[in-house]
């Protein structure tokens, strides 16, 4: 399975790239989103990958961040959601205002996607309110600003993620909220310094 691509970008169009890796062009199907971060045909690029394989072809979709890959993944999870409409909404929201309108349960904001309609939309939130990333969780769905309890349990998993022992992540998560209970990444980066110290 290919994972990640490096190289220099070959041709480029709206949801597709060329990128030339050591003289190899992998077509890769990316997000508007990733699209218009590229730079032009001859730039440096490197791009999570998610490898979709079917009976008659190797597909690549290509993502700038791994909150785009991580959202794509949850949503071709969804029964009757395939690569090509996880592409299509990704390419018609942004992964924040995505989230917060699956939190909400937002059938409007969702259906004004292209190519989801209200069963598609509907099938999302009921598949995905429960199992949305990690980085999804910094803002509740009503706006309010995260209890320091769950601040913290979100913060403290994301270092254990990272390889950090859990006593010493628990005491830098606990300084990190004493300094300054911001939101779920601002935490995290002064937990990070804490430990860095």
């Amino acid at each position: 399975m290919i994972a990640h691509l490096r190289g220099r970008i070959f041709d480029k169009q709206p949801n597709r790239i060329i990128v030339d890796v050591n003289g190899v062009g992998y077509d890769v199907a990316v997000p508007l989103s990733t699209f218009y971060g590229l730079g032009e045909a001859g730039a440096e690029i490197a791009l999570r990958i998610h490898t979709h394989v079917r009976e008659d072809a190797l597909l690549l979709y290509g993502f700038a961040t791994s909150l785009e890959q991580e959202l794509f993944e949850r949503l071709i999870s969804v029964s009757g959601i395939g690569p090509k409409v996880g592409l299509a909404v990704l390419s018609g929201i942004e992964t924040n205002e995505l989230i917060k309108a699956i939190q909400r349960s937002d059938l409007a904001r969702l259906t004004a996607i292209p190519g989801v309609g209200k069963k598609t939309a509907e099938r999302i939130v009921l598949e995905l309110k429960d199992r949305l990333p990690l980085a999804a969780h910094t803002q509740p769905a009503d706006g309010s600003s995260v209890e320091p309890s769950d601040l913290k349990a979100d913060v403290l998993s994301a270092l254990v993620n990272l390889g950090y022992q859990r006593t010493l992540a628990e005491k830098a998560v606990d300084a990190a909220i004493t300094r300054d209970a911001g939101d779920f990444e601002q935490t995290l980066r002064q937990a990070l310094r804490e430990l860095a110290r």
